[in-house]
């Protein structure tokens, strides 16, 4: 339970199986931030596989930003919140730090998560990165799809948002 949760923790870019909220165009960059919030689901194909999923508000950039994670009744399952140099994960009355929010999400999946990209993508921005294959097909419907192929295992991200 406490690997799920760290792992829900981390995606949060982090962020699939597309759940449902309320479409929106795609966000605009601006100088305060980025805001969104919605569903996500991510499928690790792992041995076991893990999955995952949960409501979410993400807020911020890629250098400094919070994400909150909670189940569909509502209960807060994770808040994650970076800055440059740090990286905190705070679940329950535990709290995790890590030298930034690359390093929290490795360490949370076992992968590096492109969180930058992230960013990137939920903006409508074909943002590259190896090994990651990400579907803008549907963003203007609220919907992103991303997968990676490798390293391996292989992950499946998909996130339904509206701009918060």
């Amino acid at each position: 339970m406490k690997r799920r949760l760290v792992l829900c923790a981390g995606w949060a870019g982090l962020l699939l199986a597309a759940g449902c909220a309320s479409p929106g165009g795609p966000p605009q960059d601006s100088d305060t931030g980025q805001a969104w919030s919605g569903r996500l689901s991510l499928r690790v194909d792992s041995e076991p596989v893990q999955t995952f999923s949960a409501m979410f508000d993400l807020r911020g950039a890629p250098q400094a930003g919070e994400l909150i994670l909670t189940s569909p009744l509502g209960n807060t399952l994770a808040q994650l919140h970076w800055s440059p140099g740090e990286a905190l994960l705070k679940n329950g009355a535990e709290t995790r730090r890590f030298d930034s929010v690359d390093a929290l999400i490795e360490a949370a999946t076992g992968a590096v998560i492109p969180v930058a990209a992230l960013f990137g993508w939920l903006a409508g921005r074909e943002d590259r990165v190896p090994g990651w294959r990400p579907d803008l097909s549907r963003i203007g419907a609220g919907r992103l799809q991303a997968t990676r192929d490798s390293p391996q295992p292989r992950a499946d991200l998909r996130i339904a948002f509206e701009r918060a």
